[in-house]
């Protein structure tokens, strides 16, 4: 798997950061969450996975500088999504 530096908060270059692969996936680097009471409200946790925290702010700011891009060839053709009806 190759990863391709998508941006971070940090001013030094260190964690958190986000990395986009060579799979369509992303790759969150940050402080490993140890909190116990934390760590209980995790859902479904698999073998091998773990949580990390980020600030927000990094993911606002990667959202919105890399998805116009994804969005503009993903979507091409598409209808636009409908809002539910409830």
């Amino acid at each position: 798997m190759r990863m391709r530096f998508l941006g971070s908060t940090s001013e030094a270059g260190a964690c958190p950061t986000l990395y986009e692969t060579d799979r369509g996936t992303i790759v969150v680097q940050g402080l490993q969450v140890s909190d116990p009471e934390a760590l209980a409200d995790l859902r479904d946790v698999l073998d091998g996975e773990t949580a990390v925290e980020v600030p927000r702010e990094l993911l606002t700011e990667i959202a919105a500088r890399v998805l116009p891009e994804i969005t503009a060839t993903a979507f091409q053709g598409s209808a636009p999504a409908q809002p539910a009806t409830g």
